[in-house]
């Protein structure tokens, strides 16, 4: 029988991971997507910039009340896996099964909660969706988000800096110093994503823009900004693998081409649901718009 075992971070303090088990299940299709709102970027009919007003609405954080859990489709349950962890932000599963989780205060935060900045191990032995062990794995970190394994090597992504550890299988905390093997521009997007190709000879760092389209010419200074960076597994031989990109958030491999693919957030305040987020395969050496146009050869009246 086939399972689908998912666990999902909450990216607010005070919330923690969740377990998703039991059998999949064929699930009824949802109603068919309202036309040209999203889909491949062929099929995409987006409004003019500025036609519709931009709009933010936060949302209200209340918890969970005692006893409750998220609603899952049928055939799903849902258990808290873990709570108490303090703005959990991205999850790594090592190949012994353990799962760590990394957390980061968003950026620009000036007192971080002292329970931040931190990856934890979180070890569940029997596999019954609840942890039996549960450490820090590495502290005192600078906003830690992406996070790979690669040899004898854990690579942690800073905000400002990848730094790589040396790790020994079933190891449940890091204690040697770590090596600084590259630096990374601070501010602005604070997430950097790390993910190596399948032979482990390079390593692929996503870094987001400082700014929204780059209004004071800052961002074209530094042609690491809103690009996906490739080096070696040392730090050397740094070079820009794609550019244009403005906060490349998470990367994955496609099985069947081997291709990069990377999910993108986009620049704001031209309108509602203007630009939309995307998700695309990732070209060496390709350009893909930010900040002067989006979707092909969509201006941004911003950047004539």
């Amino acid at each position: 029988m086939e399972y689908l075992r998912l666990v999902l971070a909450a990216g607010i303090a005070g919330l923690g991971v969740w377990y998703v088990s039991e059998p999949v299940r064929s699930q009824p299709q949802s109603a068919t997507p309202r036309t040209g709102e999203y889909g491949p970027s062929a099929d995409l009919r987006l409004a003019e910039p500025f036609a519709t007003p931009s709009v933010r609405k936060r949302s209200q954080v209340i918890g969970w009340p005692a006893g409750r859990m998220p609603v899952a489709p049928a055939g799903f349950r849902v258990n808290l896996f873990v709570g108490d962890l303090v703005s959990p932000r991205q999850i790594y599963v090592l190949p012994n099964g353990d799962i760590l989780v990394a957390q980061s205060p968003r950026g620009g935060n000036p007192a971080p909660a002292p329970n931040s900045n931190r990856i934890t191990l979180l070890r569940d032995r029997d596999g019954n969706g609840e942890p039996e062990f549960r450490d820090d794995f590495l502290t005192g970190l600078n906003q830690p988000h992406g996070m790979a394994l690669v040899g004898d090597y854990f690579y942690v992504g800073n905000t400002d800096a990848v730094v790589r550890y040396r790790y020994q299988a079933g190891q449940t905390k890091l204690t040697a110093p770590g090596e600084k093997i590259l630096d990374l521009p601070v501010g602005g997007h604070y997430t950097r994503n790390i993910i190596a190709n399948a032979a482990g000879t390079k390593l692929y760092v996503a870094v987001g823009s400082r700014s929204n389209v780059d209004e004071n010419g800052e961002d074209a200074k530094d042609p690491r900004r809103a690009a996906i960076l490739e080096i070696n597994p040392d730090g050397s031989g740094m070079r820009v693998f794609a550019s244009g990109l403005r906060n490349p958030v998470g990367m994955d491999w496609e099985p069947l081409t081997k291709t990069l693919w990377t999910v993108v957030n986009e620049r704001d305040a031209l309108g509602d649901e203007l630009v939309p987020d995307y998700a695309t395969s990732v070209k060496e050496e390709a350009f893909y718009g930010w900040p002067y146009s989006y979707f092909g050869q969509h201006e941004d009246p911003r950047k004539k």
